[in-house]
């Protein structure tokens, strides 16, 4: 039963995960694998059950049998002791009576037998799940966290996700409130993973990371969290409609402050064009929205929550060039009086950050402003000649 349970997770998994990326299937042309696959998991399935059949088709007629077995022996030995006087025919019938009062909870849980073996493995599976300890403790929260100015440091931080494989390696830097902070180097140096450390996603093994001076640790993570704006390249959007993919069921968020910052990060151009504007139906994962148009909803979601603090990993990645002319005007006005801290790869975007702060492998290899790390021609200003050669 264990294995069932197992099995079924299986299968469900690999059906979900296939009917969302069916595209990429597609563009490849292996349906044809994709089911082959499919049919092994199922047929993995279907043994296990055949097993559990097999194990339900013995218990239970076991249980039938003793019943008659039961049942023959009293007829057997009562009607020859009936016969030779010892005891009377009323008293057969009285140990029958017994006989299939004793059997009968025997067999009602015979019946109930495979209902009770699958609800035992569930909810053992349940149970581990339950058991398993938090990964981010919300513990010894001491600070209330409310005027928030967006200073930031990393002190000496050192980070892995898993054990002797450190993805941060004593990173140390400051951004002053208001400040903006550009994070580049080559993927895998650590950059997402510093934008994740300040939202409290993991927490660190070694150092400190302070907001205003005080260790994020102390604050309460939802607290902390409201004060973060965060944007990601891939956006996700919810089953609903556009007006509640702003929101997100924030009831101090009206509908003016929607208006509001739909047209400040220039979403409201593309939303007035929908037939029901706001109220345009949203389908799984925004799927029928442009990835430009996903990014800018994306963005009047995060000015409608009003963070202290903005995180924008390749915010402007995916989308046209029309688009991007939009985002950007809008972001200039956004940054204003907030802390952020931004990761690109196109470092056109960045120039005008008040700090460039480049890593490799995990470490911190360079820090400035744009024409000084050009001036000192290191990794930065290889990567920017690189892409500069590239456009030329």
């Amino acid at each position: 039963y264990r294995q069932i349970r197992r099995r079924v997770a299986g299968v469900n998994a690999y059906i979900s995960e296939h009917i969302s990326g069916m595209k990429i299937v597609q563009i490849f042309a292996v349906e044809k694998d994709v089911f082959n696959r499919f049919n092994e998991e199922n047929s993995k399935l279907k043994k296990s059950y055949m097993d559990q059949l097999k194990i339900f088709s013995i218990y239970r007629p076991s249980m039938y049998i003793l019943n008659i077995g039961a049942f023959a022996l009293l007829v057997a030995f009562g009607g020859r002791m009936v016969i030779e006087g010892t005891i009377t025919i009323g008293t057969i019938v009285v140990f029958q009576r017994y006989i299939s009062k004793f059997f009968e909870p025997i067999q009602e849980l015979a019946e109930q037998f495979n209902i009770l073996q699958s609800s035992m493995a569930s909810s053992e599976r349940i149970f581990n799940l339950l058991d398993e300890e938090e990964y981010i403790e919300n513990k010894n929260v001491t600070r209330k966290l409310e005027k928030v100015k967006g200073k930031i440091e990393f002190k000496n931080v050192w980070f892995q996700y898993k054990e002797d494989e450190w993805v941060l390696k004593d990173v140390s830097f400051t951004v002053e409130p208001g400040e903006t902070a550009a994070f580049v180097g080559a993927t895998g140096a650590g950059k997402t993973t510093i934008q994740n450390l300040i939202s409290r996603y993991y927490d660190i093994q070694k150092g400190e990371i302070l907001l205003d001076g005080i260790n994020i640790k102390e604050f309460d993570l939802k607290e902390l969290r409201k004060k973060i704006g965060q944007m990601q390249q891939d956006v996700f959007l919810f089953t609903g409609d556009i007006k509640s993919n702003i929101r997100l069921r924030e009831e101090n968020i009206t509908e003016d402050d929607i208006l509001k910052a739909s047209k400040y990060v220039n979403a409201d151009k593309f939303i007035c064009k929908l037939e029901n504007k706001y109220d345009q139906k949203v389908y799984e994962r925004g799927a029928t929205f442009s990835a430009g148009q996903r990014q800018l909803i994306s963005f009047a979601r995060t000015l409608a929550f009003d963070p202290d603090i903005l995180i924008l990993d390749e915010a402007t990645a995916n989308i046209d060039t029309e688009t991007e002319v939009l985002i950007q005007d809008a972001m200039e006005k956004l940054m204003k009086g907030r802390t952020t801290l931004v990761v690109a790869h196109r470092l056109s975007t960045i120039q005008n950050a008040d700090k460039i702060i480049v890593m490799h492998k995990g470490r911190i290899k360079e820090m400035g402003k744009h024409q000084e790390l050009l001036a000192n021609r290191g990794i930065y200003y290889n990567l920017y000649k690189i892409q500069y050669e590239k456009v030329i």
